[in-house]
């Protein structure tokens, strides 16, 4: 089935009689006949649900259908994409290990690395995602374990050499996690081109609508552990945690890694996503592959304005052939990138406030990547306890502004930025 179809079609075949959408089941608990039934499922000897800590059977279908879009063989949902990075990286590399990572990623993710991980005592080496070969060959450490990077770069709007970086990674013996939030697969598929397992923030793009919050972690099945059996014992040696089971022997290439992140983490830390929630994406899911086109079409529509106005200082957008990244982006997402784009207005911080109090229809908010249109000036709210000397050492200039094309009719969004930048001239 092409992408279009798998949105509506994919997770859930209906039987005769059943319901034609797919059943929230807000339960908690399963009841089983004999205590032995529940044993085998508790062994991982048969198929079926316990506690929905660790699985449900709407979350699964949802999962199902994310990992039939992006061609994996075995997916999960998390309560957040936080959730899935942090676990899609545990799953992996433990206290003493190493991991690489762009330094390009979203903030909640570098802090993650840098902060809260190190303190399991997992280190890593960002690197520049446009490294030279004899700087990422050099990055690589006899403990390293996987290489992690964004599709497309929140905020920054790098677009990552998947290709590069996957080969890498491989002659190191280590899989490459990609973070598909941005592009999605409607734009991108990156096990295509040698990713190993990829990891979203449903809350964006795949919801669309700022109603549910989770993610999601999808295994290509094609990173061979046991090939690879020393780097990777906790796929490959027994688990003595549950009965002593090896994942990569019992479940195979295909089913091992998503197997232990749910009968391990997921069971240890408990960051499911709720039932509701999974219902809530998967309606978001059915028009991913209709709202994709409308939010990268606006997106290009309103870079171009951007681009000739003569309040505005800069614009970043992968779409523009004046983009750094242009090239990049048609080989990996040649039907569009995101909806997201960055810009500077003409007269630093103090304009950029000023610009934002006069927008009608984009909305001042933290979120990007749905239905609305919605910008943020990140010198005035996230970032607002830097200078702008430190906002500049970090990469965000005082008068970025971060705005993310809903799929309203772009001749509005464009009026309302002409509007807006009218009256700080």
């Amino acid at each position: 089935m092409k992408k279009e179809t798998k949105c509506i079609q994919s997770g859930y075949q209906p039987k005769n009689g059943e319901s034609r959408m797919i059943p929230i089941i807000q339960s908690t608990t399963f009841k089983y006949d004999t205590s032995e039934d529940m044993g085998k499922l508790f062994d991982l000897q048969a198929e079926g649900y316990f506690y929905t800590r660790l699985q449900n059977p709407t979350n699964d279908m949802v999962a199902a259908k994310i990992c039939d879009l992006e061609g994996g063989s075995a997916a999960m949902l998390t309560s957040s994409g936080q959730a899935a990075t942090f676990l899609a990286v545990f799953n992996i590399a433990t206290a003493g290990d190493h991991v690489i990572a762009s330094s390009a990623i979203y903030g909640g993710s570098f802090n993650l690395f840098n902060v809260t991980m190190r303190k399991m005592g997992i280190d890593f080496t960002f690197v520049d995602p446009d490294c030279s070969d004899e700087e990422l060959e050099a990055a690589f450490q006899p403990n390293t374990k996987c290489v992690f990077g964004e599709t497309i770069a929140n905020p920054s709007l790098v677009v990552f050499d998947i290709e590069r970086f996957a080969k890498a990674a491989h002659a190191h013996g280590v899989p490459l996690i990609i973070d598909n939030t941005f592009a999605t697969p409607i734009n991108c598929r990156p096990f295509e081109w040698g990713a190993d397992i990829v990891t979203h923030s449903t809350t964006k793009y795949m919801d669309g609508h700022d109603v549910a919050v989770g993610g999601c972690i999808v295994d290509s099945g094609h990173f061979d552990w046991m090939a690879h059996a020393d780097t990777f014992p906790g796929l490959t040696t027994p688990d003595e945690s549950y009965h002593g089971i090896t994942y990569a022997e019992q479940f195979g290439q295909a089913g091992a890694y998503i197997t232990k992140a749910t009968a391990q983490l997921m069971r240890d830390l408990g960051p499911i996503q709720s039932p509701q929630n999974a219902f809530y994406l998967n309606l978001g899911l059915e028009s991913l592959a209709v709202r994709m086109p409308r939010h990268c079409q606006n997106a290009q529509t309103v870079a171009e304005f951007l681009e000739k106005h003569p309040m505005v200082a800069w614009v970043n957008y992968p779409g523009l052939k004046s983009n750094k990244y242009y090239e990049r982006a048609k080989k990996y997402m040649p039907d569009g990138s995101c909806g997201v784009i960055s810009f500077g207005v003409k007269g630093g911080r103090q304009a950029a406030e000023e610009f934002m109090k006069h927008l009608k229809v984009a909305m001042i908010a933290t979120h990007v990547a749905d239905a609305h249109t919605c910008v943020l000036h990140p010198a005035s709210s996230t970032h607002r306890q830097l200078s702008d000397e430190e906002l500049i050492a970090c990469g965000v200039t005082p008068d970025l502004i971060r705005l993310s094309c809903g799929i309203e009719n772009v001749d509005d969004i464009i009026d309302d930025l002409h509007q807006a930048l009218a009256k700080i001239q």
